[in-house]
């Protein structure tokens, strides 16, 4: 990836390419397109206007501990702004926990062959509250679980083409049964969105 192409920022910033990264060159939309479907998962949306507290009364109730215990097996999509899939994945998730501590080891497999490995360390909070770590977050990730919601937010590091760059995601994740749940994030930078990942969680 190189610089945010024009057609995803605002008109105002397209003028200032040297303060600002975006760029007109459109191959680089694909680069970082791509660089961030690779990145993508467990996460892995739709934006924080939604409220987590309007889930508080729905079933079945999600506990994240519970549910993310054992296998799963998920499967995802990638899409752009237009909504085109640009990448389809599917993850294998090993997941333990020792008291309020968790991991969840993400191995992945992408449509062009390619694969890549995420390991979450979470730690559960009073409240339904969760954070999170993993070796391309930035910072910590903050969760908040209300019914059978749980609303994931953190910042990805996406190195591509020897530069690194921040994309933010904001993840929605839906119950479904005891064994199913969805999950919808959704990719932005400078407060643009770039693509939405789609998927589904399968417990073993």
């Amino acid at each position: 990836m190189r610089l945010l192409p024009a057609a995803l920022c605002p008109e105002s910033h397209r003028s200032s390419i040297a303060h600002h990264p975006c760029s007109a060159e459109v191959p680089m939309k694909r680069r970082l397109l791509l660089a961030a479907a690779t990145g993508s998962a467990l996460m892995l949306g739709g934006c924080a206007s939604q409220n987590i507290d309007q889930y508080r009364t729905e079933k079945p109730e999600l506990d994240l501990k519970q549910y993310f215990n054992g296998t799963l097996d998920a499967y995802g999509v990638f899409t752009d702004r237009s909504g085109a899939v640009v990448k389809r994945f599917t993850v294998v998730m090993n997941c333990s926990w020792q008291g309020n501590e968790g991991v969840l080891d993400e191995d992945f497999t992408y449509s062009d062959g390619t694969t890549q490995k995420r390991v979450w360390r979470l730690t559960k909070l009073p409240d339904g509250k969760y954070t999170g770590t993993a070796g391309d977050v930035i910072g910590t990730a903050q969760g908040q679980a209300r019914g059978n919601a749980f609303y994931w937010t953190y910042t990805l590091s996406l190195p591509v083409d020897g530069n690194v760059y921040e994309v933010r995601f904001d993840d929605w994740m839906y119950l479904m049964t005891d064994k199913v749940m969805l999950n919808k994030a959704t990719m932005s930078k400078f407060g643009v969105k770039l693509g939405e990942v789609t998927l589904s969680f399968t417990k073993r």
